[in-house]
């Protein structure tokens, strides 16, 4: 549960280093909404795992002496996505964050379906879902 605090603090991170997505996990299934975060700092990310879960790796490092090991923290599962949304909504500032979480949160549910078999008036609905996402 995040209290008004983290839920602002976690729209802070995600506004400046976060992305709010679709994203495909497998290559023969729709896109799913996706929540990441990129940092150098293993603490914040360590952090944010332990009050909103998901996974951290590391990115491969080619160049130690110009860069610093990079991370990303990942939330897949769709319950933990739609509740950070509805909790970090109010406090998003940056409009196509703010747009993107709205629209999921708005319209994902209608187009998805638990079964993943969908008939062709269907498809169509998914898919103008996900080009009027990439559209905002």
């Amino acid at each position: 549960m995040l209290n008004e605090v983290e839920a602002a603090y976690i729209a802070g991170i995600i506004d400046g280093e976060g992305t709010i997505t679709l994203t495909r996990l497998h290559k023969n299934e729709y896109r799913r909404p996706v929540i990441t975060i990129a940092s150098t700092d293993i603490e914040l990310l360590t952090y944010l795992q332990s009050i909103i879960q998901g996974t951290i790796t590391s990115k491969k490092n080619y160049s130690p002496k110009l860069h610093k090991d990079s991370y990303t923290l990942t939330i897949k599962s769709k319950v933990t996505v739609f509740y950070i949304l509805e909790k970090i909504i109010p406090y998003l500032r940056v409009p196509m964050k703010k747009c993107r979480a709205g629209y999921l949160l708005k319209n994902y549910n209608q187009v998805t379906l638990r079964n993943g078999k969908y008939n062709d008036a269907l498809r169509k609905a998914k898919l103008e879902f996900e080009e009027g996402f990439f559209k905002l």
